[in-house]
């Protein structure tokens, strides 16, 4: 009973609070906001890049677009939830620099289009982890910070397989 009332004096003590707006997202930088919109548009355009690459003319190179699309759609949920919980806005689609990288790639066909979706993806995974390793120096919300943490390894393991995969005749 006397639990009961605690929780009753609490929760009629913050209600106020809440309703007055006191209750606020977690803070957030710049620098932090920035990386969230940034990480965003980034797996968009992974997203879209894989879904592309579907048909492309080696199998490695379908494989690794398979393998983009899982790994960014599930970096992106984070990168959503942070976001959500933070109060940043995100954009509905990739950046303009992005979208016109893709354009490019897109008007090849065969074994042009492998060699230039591959040599596009190995330049913005490179960007990417640029970007988290920015956002680990400077991002000054741990939340943020720690979905830039969790980002490396994957982007860092996606450099890798591309830079394998441009090898490869």
């Amino acid at each position: 009973m006397a639990r009961r009332m605690m929780i009753t004096i609490a929760v009629a003590a913050v209600a106020p609070l809440v309703a007055a707006g006191a209750v606020t997202a977690p803070k957030v930088s710049d620098q932090d906001r920035a990386f969230l919109v940034q990480a965003h548009q980034g797996n968009l355009a992974e997203i879209q890049a894989g879904h592309a690459a579907a048909n492309a003319t080696k199998q490695e190179v379908r494989a690794v677009a398979a393998m983009l699309v899982r790994d960014h759609t599930n970096l992106d949920s984070a990168v959503m939830q942070e976001a959500d919980r933070a109060g940043v806005e995100l954009p509905g689609e990739p950046n303009p620099q992005q979208r016109s990288a893709l354009a490019q790639v897109t008007t090849k066909s065969g074994e042009s289009f492998d060699k230039a979706w591959v040599a596009s993806q190995i330049t913005g995974h490179r960007q990417t982890l640029e970007a988290i390793e920015k956002q680990l120096r400077e991002g000054t919300n741990a939340d943020v910070k720690k979905v830039a943490y969790d980002a490396r390894p994957v982007v860092q393991q996606h450099l890798d397989v591309l830079l394998h995969t441009s090898s490869l005749r």
